[in-house]
């Protein structure tokens, strides 16, 4: 069966969990998340495979053994795909993203050194805002208060240096066309409007090294 989009069960699922996360809704309601959030996806995923790699699900249980909260379900259904892209579905509707989340110490240092060289580190810049430039929004994920060590404060792409991540997003409220097959045009179209960035990080920065 191919991808038809989520019904709307699908986000009602997750606003239920939400208010009351708990294993007698989980089991209560695991036929709607198999069938109505699951399943879906994977029809995404597979359809997307042949351009943007192998997809995975993520698992719908928390990890709470350092939490202080122990609700014990993810109120969202992510999924990766292996040559970039991730997919965020949950009650607020849907969210898409390409790039490097949260970088490995040999790929961050990889990802500085290219930042800090005036051809490649210019060449990010005008790729951020080419991206931009097309309603997608650039984020620096937890940046550093000031340059890191070993860079002058004062550096031209300073802001850019303090990252230890860097990736695209896009996100809207839950809409009729979430329901159709169009939503798998919606997320594509910002999957290719996103590769020049996912382009810069595979060749500048590349997988961690570090397994």
């Amino acid at each position: 069966m191919g991808f038809t989009g989520w019904p709307e069960r699908a986000f009602t699922f997750y606003e239920g969990l939400e208010a009351d996360n708990s294993k007698a809704y989980w089991s209560a309601h695991r036929a709607v998340y198999d069938a109505d959030v699951v399943a879906p996806m994977e029809a995404l995923l597979s359809e997307l495979a042949d351009e943007f790699g192998d997809g995975k699900l993520f698992r719908p249980y928390r990890d709470i053994r350092f939490s202080a909260d122990k609700s014990p379900y993810k109120t969202a259904m992510g999924a990766t795909l292996s040559r970039g892209g991730y997919i965020h579905l949950s009650a607020d509707g849907l969210g898409v993203a390409v790039g490097y989340h949260m970088m490995a110490p040999d790929q961050l240092a990889r990802y500085r050194q290219a930042v800090a060289e005036d051809v490649t580190g210019e060449e990010l810049r005008r790729i951020i805002a080419e991206v931009e430039a097309r309603g997608i929004d650039v984020v620096g994920e937890d940046p550093l208060k000031t340059a890191p060590r070993g860079y002058s404060k004062d550096h031209p792409r300073a802001d850019l240096l303090r990252n230890k991540g860097l990736i695209t997003w896009q996100e809207w409220p839950v809409e009729p066309w979430m329901h159709t097959a169009k939503a798998k045009a919606r997320i594509a179209k910002h999957f290719h409007d996103s590769q020049p960035l996912q382009a810069w990080l595979d060749d500048r920065v590349g997988h961690s090294e570090r397994g």
